[in-house]
């Protein structure tokens, strides 16, 4: 979603304090169809929420093009769009929220700076042809690129604004309505055969958006959209002022005929510079091998890439070439056999396995009773076996086919919590409390919207949008307390048997911390801190938070000492954007939005000690167990970082359901029990593997 910018006043009562459980906070820009606002998840993702005008809201026929918007917006979400988080198209003020992308409009930037030189065009076509490529594989045509509808992020350009019939955009009708797109980028079919436009073109837009960052002005060009319409229907292309070498390229983009355009797969190589403009897609760790694995269940064999050195190489290749001439090929277990063959029976009976429990997203798993429990598009909860993802029970959801940023699964007073779409009319959010063994219902409770759900011992406390907290009883739901024992939008984390409140002061500046008890809800105590800051995890008597700067880049890690409320307070060698962290004694593992790992000391001394870039562009929360460092990567792997030398050593095979679904909105973080690693996928898969074969 773009950071779009006003010109002018937006009424007050454009203003929504909440879009379903986001609060929101600075404002972004306005559009034709609804005012676009920042917000931050509960995990600290920065969030562009689009909300609908109010005028708008109670017609018909934009609530459907709206959900019409979202549907597309979430098909196509992936690497070269603003992926979808959560939507709400059936509210009394429809949203949508994105990922918030830090990069002006390719608009914006030749505006500002001119034209781009020959390589930043090759770079910018070569991104835009991969984008279409992954839009139409979803079955889509965007219908609308253009400029505006393109921002540049630092790792390449995105595109934005899918589904949207804005009524300012244009003049010009059909007989059956408004033209769809904007015409200096519209193709000749969209004014022709406007019901018969197909992916080409979106071909043609993108030549005219290629001209209009060459030259800073469209292949036609006229103040008049009528004239405009008639160049392109009828006139050749303006292309003075392109690179030679493009000029034929984006010709055959803006052909009249669509079938005399190039696909993008053939402006993908055709952009893709011999000097090495156009980076190759990132292969295996280089001195890496993949390694298959014997069956493990009913989906797929599940390989193993392990850095070796270059003896390990050579042994290797000679064990393998040794095999072949034998005739017989021997397939190592996953991760190799650090017992030299050696193994307990408990060892043996494990095998590496994976179960597709459905949908286009990944599972949320968490490890209870010697069982896996597990959501899925379509499945509210479902138990698997540790040893072998067998599928005890399983119980279908009536709500979304997915889960969303919202859904969590807790263990607690022997009951399995599972958050997820609620049953009111008013939609929000509902907490059930499932029996372990069956499945069944034992309680549950509509929470509304903008409620966030904590536990600690045997309470399950629900923290209401007012700023109210309710205790219940985990097991049988009784509520045993409801008070307000912090200011609204507060961000909560439990943790040692104590209750964490962070309530950043609203020029930043500062955050109060408070201390609650969660047997009553008491303050137990209050501490001031310099900066915004957001609280992580509470361990070992200290509250670790996360701090961000004026951009909401996250600058440093800070330690609040829960005994003596001393701060200690590690600058980060580089800012993370969309922090995530998980706290491991007095390391603190960070992670950004780009794949960038560090680990963080906040003992005495505190530094940060090492710095990883794991070489995925999205990874989940991080996970540490037995010295080592899981992370999910958005393509399905698992990665994993020796914890103490911030070295990847290892990493599973990516599971994207054959490049179908190229993008997930949530990455759960692994699972570690027993010894073994969980993780899900894309492609709606949960794997199990040993932990400790790295």
């Amino acid at each position: 979603m773009p950071p779009l910018r006003s010109t002018g006043p937006v009424p007050e009562a454009e203003h929504p304090e909440y879009a379903g459980r986001y609060r929101l906070d600075a404002y972004l820009g306005s559009g034709g169809m609804g005012v676009v606002r920042l917000a931050t998840s509960d995990s600290g993702l920065r969030l562009a929420v689009k909300v609908v005008h109010v005028e708008h809201a109670a017609d018909p026929e934009f609530r459907a093009r709206f959900r019409q918007e979202v549907n597309a917006a979430r098909r196509v979400s992936g690497a070269f769009t603003a992926p979808v988080v959560d939507a709400d198209p059936e509210a009394a003020r429809p949203w949508m929220a994105t990922l918030f992308i830090d990069g002006p409009t390719l608009s914006e930037r030749v505006k500002r700076n001119g034209p781009l030189s020959a390589a930043e065009l090759r770079r910018l076509g070569a991104g835009l042809a991969e984008a279409l490529r992954d839009i139409h594989r979803a079955g889509v045509v965007h219908r609308d690129l253009k400029p505006s509808n393109v921002l540049l992020a630092a790792d390449g350009p995105k595109v934005i604004d899918f589904g949207i019939s804005r009524p300012a955009d244009s003049d010009l009708r059909t007989e059956t309505g408004k033209l769809i797109g904007t015409p200096p980028f519209m193709a000749p079919e969209q004014f022709q055969r406007p019901r018969d436009v197909g992916p080409a073109a979106d071909v043609f837009a993108m030549g005219a958006v290629l001209v209009h960052a060459a030259t800073g002005r469209g292949p036609f060009d006229s103040n008049s959209p009528y004239i405009v319409a008639y160049q392109v229907v009828h006139n050749e292309p303006d292309l003075a002022g392109v690179p030679e070498d493009l000029a034929p390229l984006l010709r055959r983009c803006l052909a009249k005929d669509p079938a005399a355009r190039p696909t993008p797969d053939e402006l993908m190589s055709a952009l893709r510079a011999p000097e090495g403009h156009i980076p190759a897609q990132r292969g295996p760790v280089d001195g890496a091998v993949t390694a298959p694995v014997g069956p493990v269940g009913p989906v797929a064999r599940e390989g193993v890439r392990r850095r070796r050195s270059p003896l390990v190489w050579v042994a290797a290749l000679t064990a393998v070439a040794a095999a072949v001439v034998g005739g017989v090929v021997a397939v190592q277990g996953f991760g190799g056999d650090p017992s030299n063959g050696r193994r307990t029976s408990a060892e043996e009976a494990f095998r590496p396995w994976s179960v597709t429990l459905g949908g286009d997203r990944p599972p949320l798993c968490a490890a209870a009773d010697a069982a896996l429990y597990c959501s899925a598009p379509g499945v509210k909860a479902a138990r698997l076996g540790l040893a072998d993802g067998v599928r005890a029970w399983s119980v279908p959801s009536a709500g979304p086919a997915a889960p969303d940023a919202e859904a969590t699964l807790v263990p607690a007073g022997g009951l399995l919590h599972a958050v997820g779409p609620g049953t009111a009319s008013g939609g929000g959010a509902r907490l059930e409390a499932l029996d372990p063994e069956s499945g069944a219902v034992r309680w549950g409770l509509d929470l509304g919207a903008y409620a966030q759900v904590l536990h600690s011992g045997d309470a399950a406390l629900v923290v209401l949008a007012d700023g109210r907290v309710r205790a219940l009883d985990a097991t049988t739901g009784t509520e045993r307390w409801t008070k307000r024992p912090a200011a609204r939008g507060a961000q909560w984390v439990a943790g040692g048997g104590v209750l964490f409140a962070a309530s950043v002061a609203v020029d930043g500046s500062s955050t109060l911390v408070s201390a609650v008890d969660p047997a009553g809800g008491g303050v137990l105590w209050q501490k001031r801190v310099k900066g915004s800051l957001s609280p992580v995890q509470a361990v070992d008597g200290a509250l670790v938070l996360l701090s961000a700067d004026k951009d909401m880049y996250t600058d440093a890690v800070v330690r609040l000492d829960t005994a003596d409320r001393g701060v200690r307070r590690v600058p980060l060698t580089a800012p993370a954007d969309q922090a995530q962290a998980v706290v491991d004694g007095d390391v603190v593992y960070v992670v950004g939005s780009g794949g960038s790992l560090a680990a963080v000391g906040v003992g005495a001394g505190g530094a940060e000690r090492w710095r990883l870039e794991t070489g995925a562009a999205r990874v989940s929360r991080p996970v540490v167990s037995e010295g080592r460092v899981f992370l999910t990567a958005g393509d399905g792997r698992l990665l994993v970082v020796d914890a103490g030398r911030g070295v990847l050593v290892g990493q599973t095979d990516p599971r994207m359901a054959g490049g179908r679904h190229t993008f997930a909105p949530l990455l759960p973080a692994p699972v570690v029990a027993g010894g073994r690693v969980y993780a899900a996928a894309p492609d709606g898969s949960v794997f199990g593997v040993d932990a400790g074969g790295w």
